[in-house]
């Protein structure tokens, strides 16, 4: 499958660049001193070629990026190139997230995926270090998710925690009486069961990972460039199943990138596509023809990610819970953890299916925090009766509507794409771990570390359902 994924430059060609290499450096030795300025500077284009093509440049982007560098036969082999339209990243899901990690999931693959992602985190140094660079402070806070279940919430979370043990995940559970003495500031009425995860939770600066792994896929020869994907180009080909059922297969040959504030676009020849674009992947998808066929059929199944928006307060309370606060997740629904080390906290809850807001901008709505999550917060712990908002913002989750969970893998029918989206709001913490398993999925055609075989596309178009319960 590896010798399919290389598109390498004709001789003739990698001679002619060599060849003008020379007339470059002729030129410059005519004009001692002088730079090399061509007429028209084609810097900012991406190449006409690359084996894969990253459409997202997020941390699951990025991460899929490297361990297809890292896990490369042969050093330089991969060419590969990461599309991402906003370079600033002041929209993306990354950098706008509370920045948490857990093993506390309904799931095995995903307390796997976040067991494998804190171990990575851990060593982050190992991983991303770059020579001569300094290393990296993920300023990770080892203070642990604590997780609060109603009566009726009460044997799931039994069962949850049982299942996380099994897979190695350091979780205890907490009657009302242990709860109410380990953390004195919190109101146990209706708690009939808290889990505590005692180790590898507790969360960390986003934007740090994010700025090291670019600058790690720099030294490794990555390509990055800023624009928008517009279209893609491909071929099909028809067969037909054992039922009798049609089927068109298509390959994408060709990726047509728009540059930024500009009408001006280049097409990328390319062997792979990776679909890593969070909250739009769904319509990245359509355009590759994903789901443009009848209902009910795998060619018009189509991906069910589509972008939601959340709010996340910071608000100022010096009688709150203090340094050795975990991060709480309430039975209502509302979360917070404590920010820094000024009695400031962050947090917020999803809204209902009837009070998703409007996607359409990032503008936070304040009584939205008035009339949902300061009740809740409150009632929680009473000291945050006298909160005080400073500051809030909106952010993106790229929300798998079926069930809340990840999409890994390629698509049946438009045979080189793959993806790493969907997951909902716990795609930042598990990036590690998932952009390995799409990179051994292309590299090896199939799972090797961790079998995600639950979450590839497929179980859209069968109903089969893998789903995540421990949303927050």
């Amino acid at each position: 499958m590896c010798q399919d994924l290389f598109v390498q430059k004709p001789r003739r060609e990698m001679y002619w660049d060599g060849k003008v290499s020379e007339i470059k450096k002729k030129i410059q030795s005519i004009f001692p001193g002088g730079a090399w300025n061509p007429l028209y500077d084609t810097s900012h284009l991406p190449p006409e070629r690359s084996d894969v093509v990253i459409v997202g440049g997020g941390v699951l982007g990025l991460s899929v990026a490297y361990w297809l560098k890292r896990l490369e036969k042969q050093q330089g082999a991969i060419r590969v190139l990461v599309v991402e339209r906003d370079h600033t990243y002041a929209r993306a899901s990354t950098v706008l997230s509370v920045g948490g990690i857990r093993q506390q999931f309904s799931l095995p693959q995903n307390v796997q995926l976040s067991l494998f992602s804190a171990e990575f985190l851990r060593n982050i140094n190992e991983y991303l270090a770059v020579v001569d660079d300094p290393p990296l402070d993920l300023q990770f806070n080892p203070s642990g998710y604590l997780l609060l279940a109603s009566e009726e919430g009460a044997a799931i979370m039994e069962r949850n925690v049982k299942m996380q043990r099994q897979e190695g995940a350091k979780v205890c559970l907490m009657s009302p009486e242990q709860l109410q003495k380990k953390f004195p500031w919190i109101n146990t009425e209706g708690v009939a069961l808290a889990s505590y995860g005692l180790e590898n939770e507790g969360w960390f600066d986003p934007w740090c990972l994010l700025q090291g792994l670019r600058r790690k896929l720099q030294s490794m020869g990555v390509l990055f460039c800023q624009g928008e994907v517009t279209r893609f180009i491909s071929s099909s080909s028809h067969m037909e199943t054992a039922s009798g059922e049609q089927l068109t297969l298509k390959r994408i040959h060709e990726v047509h990138v728009k540059m930024d504030h500009s009408q001006e676009f280049q097409p990328v020849e390319c062997a792979i596509v990776v679909n890593a674009a969070g909250a739009w992947s769904g319509q990245i998808a359509e355009l590759a023809g994903v789901g443009n066929g009848p209902p009910g059929t795998m060619q018009g199944t189509k991906l069910p990610v589509e972008p939601r928006k959340r709010y996340v307060y910071l608000w100022h309370c010096p009688q709150g819970p203090g340094l050795e606060a975990p991060l709480v997740a309430d039975s209502s629904g509302a979360y917070f953890r404590r920010e820094g080390l000024g009695n400031n906290y962050l947090g917020s809850c999803s809204p209902t299916e009837e009070e998703e807001p409007d996607p359409g901008n990032l503008e936070v709505d304040y009584d939205f925090f008035q009339e949902k999550v300061w009740p809740r917060l409150a009632q929680r712990v009473p000291a945050f009766e006298t909160l005080k908002v400073r500051s809030a913002w909106a952010g993106y989750y790229d929300y798998n509507t079926f069930d809340q969970n990840g999409v890994v893998g390629p698509h049946p029918l438009v045979i080189n794409m793959y993806f790493a989206t969907g997951f909902s709001g716990h795609g930042l913490q598990q990036a590690p771990a998932v952009g390995r398993a799409v990179a051994e999925m292309v590299l090896e055609g199939h799972f090797q570390t961790i079998n995600l075989s639950p979450f590839l596309f497929s179980r859209f178009y069968f109903g089969e359902k893998a789903q995540e319960h421990c949303i927050l």
